[in-house]
């Protein structure tokens, strides 16, 4: 059985990487039963509820009226009013006269929605799976897979909610003339950035196909298909120096989002990947790279925060090794890197790391 250090991509003989310690029972306060099957139950219907375009109507009209809502949209009432019920029960909604309110919990789920488009949305197959495969019988990538669009809208509304405010006031320090994203996605981030930047072009790798067409338009609608050029391109072929994308030798600064953790999974190759970064990119000065690390094992601690759990647990079932923030912050010393500065980065025990060469 692979070891916990190994698992989670760190070696105990590298100084200045923190290892993670053996599981010996747990410092934080049980979930009981109740709370477990009850929460089950919450996160599907808060997906449910976000799916049906209930928190966007929160959003734009502050209530709903329940029959109206449901002929407008083609909804089964009886259904509805079944996710509604159990939203009250959860404490999310009241309900007064047919109409629905968000109750302050309410509101504060529809602002952490994203993990919850990302867990229930995008890793549901993935969770149910756990047994067989960790008896074998099933395998990630193989039979089991993720909905790569959830998880891509999750990723999204937790940006938009929880991280672009921080991103925003960290670009706005960084002199910056052509700026590449590294899985771009649909480039939404690096168009709003760019237009940001009179004169500032960029460049959007994605391996994705159909997330470079959606790319396409997204760059149209800002105006900037002459300053932003969306490229499907896998990353790591960039990176090994496979592949040259167009322009490359002009980017002067770098920044990548939770896709660190996908570019260190071999550990054959993952000591080169800074390094081999900044000779893909050999006059970028800036590199803005986000993660989300392992969550410290500490004394005391009493609760367990959002996402965490979720996001170790998934990446043990895909067999992605993840790592500390002292290891990433490690790595990118070794490879002659200057650490500005390490902000928390919105998500629990997410950084942005600042840094330059």
């Amino acid at each position: 059985m692979t070891s916990v250090s190994a698992y989670y991509g760190v070696n105990p003989d590298d100084a200045g990487i923190e290892v993670m310690p053996e599981w010996s029972g747990t410092a934080v306060t049980p979930v009981t039963a109740d709370t477990a099957f009850n929460g089950f139950v919450c996160t599907n219907v808060v997906f449910a509820f976000e799916r049906l375009g209930v928190f966007a109507r929160f959003a734009e009209a502050g209530s709903l009226d329940v029959q109206e809502f449901c002929a407008q949209d083609g909804i089964d009432e009886p259904v509805f009013r079944a996710l509604v019920a159990a939203a009250e029960s959860f404490g999310h909604v009241t309900v007064a006269a047919d109409r629905v309110l968000p109750t302050e919990h309410g509101d504060e789920v529809r602002r952490q929605l994203g993990f919850f488009t990302w867990a229930v949305g995008g890793y549901h197959d993935v969770f149910a799976a756990a047994a067989p495969i960790a008896t074998g019988k099933r395998a990630f990538g193989t039979d089991v897979l993720r909905d790569e669009a959830m998880v891509a809208l999750g990723s999204a509304q937790a940006d938009t909610a929880l991280m672009r405010h921080i991103l925003d006031a960290e670009i706005a320090q960084v002199d910056f003339t052509v700026l590449a994203d590294l899985g771009s996605g649909t480039c939404e981030r690096l168009s709003r950035l760019v237009k940001d930047r009179p004169g500032a072009r960029g460049i959007g790798l994605d391996i994705s196909s159909s997330a470079t067409e959606l790319a396409e338009r997204t760059v149209a609608g800002y105006g900037l298909r002459d300053r932003v050029e969306p490229v499907c391109a896998d990353v790591r072929q960039v990176i090994a120096g496979e592949l040259k994308p167009e322009g490359a030798a002009e980017v002067d600064a770098v920044m990548s989002f939770m896709f660190l953790h996908d570019l260190l999974a071999d550990p054959a190759t993952r000591s080169r990947v800074i390094p081999d970064l900044r000779e893909a990119f050999p006059n970028a000065r800036t590199f803005l790279l986000a993660d989300t690390t392992i969550r410290p094992r500490e004394a005391g601690e009493r609760t367990l925060p959002m996402f965490s759990s979720g996001f170790e647990l998934a990446h043990a079932l895909m067999g992605v090794p993840l790592h500390t923030r002292q290891g990433y912050e490690q790595l990118f010393l070794d490879a002659g890197l200057t650490i500005r500065r390490t902000v928390p980065f919105g998500a629990p025990h997410t950084y942005l790391f600042v840094l330059e060469a």
